[in-house]
Order: C-alpha cells, then structure tokens, then sequence
C-alpha cells in the first residue's frame, strides 16, 4: 500500500480506520502512548498510518526481517492515493503469539478505484525479538484472497 501525505489530523477528527475519533482509537498508538493490545488494532493502526502519511509507524510496526527498504514512497505517487475506507472481515488469534486478520481496503489513485484484500500475518516479539505474549504486536506479511 502506498503512504499518503503526512497530513495533519484533530484528536476529535473521526479515525481513518472507521472505529471511532482518533484521539480514542488509532491516535495514541501513532503518538507512542499506547501500544495495540491485539493483531486488529495493529492492522487498524497501520491502515491510519497508510493514510496519514506515517511511514515512521509502519516501520516501527513491521517485523524488522520483512520490512521493505524502499517504504517511503515519492510525494507524486502518495498524492495520487486516495483512501476509501477498511473493512475488517476477521481477526483470528492462533495462540498468545500468532494472529492473522483479513480486510479489505478500498482507494482510489489517478480516479482509479482499487480495493486491496489481504490476509495478514502478526506476531508477538518482546524487546530482545523473542516471541512473547507479553510482547508487541508487529505485521510481518500477508497473503492476496483475490
């Protein structure tokens, strides 16, 4: 998914991915004063994190042996991207440690409409990278239903 412009958002602004104002959803997870107690908050987050431009958050967020170097896109392709909304189709928890969730995300880039259906996988690593259930959720990759 292409990061759009960093672009401001108010705390009483409703939240990019649909689950209520920023400032109670995805806002203090972005600001580092929360951390997503489970896999769809981080999916949500990182959805909002798409669309306001936070690539600092979707690095901090994806598992360090998966995450592309090239995650900053061009200013031309982020103003190109338009996002349309996310729809949560299942958040599935294998274990304290392993969870995947399956949404859809729907935009728009050139007038062009797209939609994105994908099934991530997260995992739980605590500060030393072990798995842990104490630990934080990170995205590691996802398979494409469609």
């Amino acid at each position: 998914m292409p990061a759009a412009q960093t672009r401001p958002i108010g705390p009483a602004d409703a939240c990019p991915c649909g689950n209520g104002a920023y400032a109670r959803c995805c806002g203090p997870f972005h600001a580092g004063d929360a951390v997503p107690a489970t896999a769809e908050q981080l999916m949500r987050s990182r959805y909002s994190a798409y669309v306001l431009g936070d690539t600092a958050y979707l690095r901090r967020t994806w598992h360090p042996s998966t995450c592309p170097v090239d995650l900053e896109t061009s200013e031309a392709e982020a103003a190109a991207t338009r996002w349309l909304g996310l729809d949560v189709k299942r958040h599935t928890p294998q274990d304290a440690t392993h969870a995947t969730v399956e949404f859809v995300a729907r935009y728009k880039v050139g007038g062009r409409a797209h939609r994105l259906h994908e099934t991530s996988r997260f995992v739980r690593l605590d500060a030393s990278g072990a798995e842990s259930a104490e630990g934080r959720w990170l995205y590691v990759d996802g398979t494409f239903p469609d």
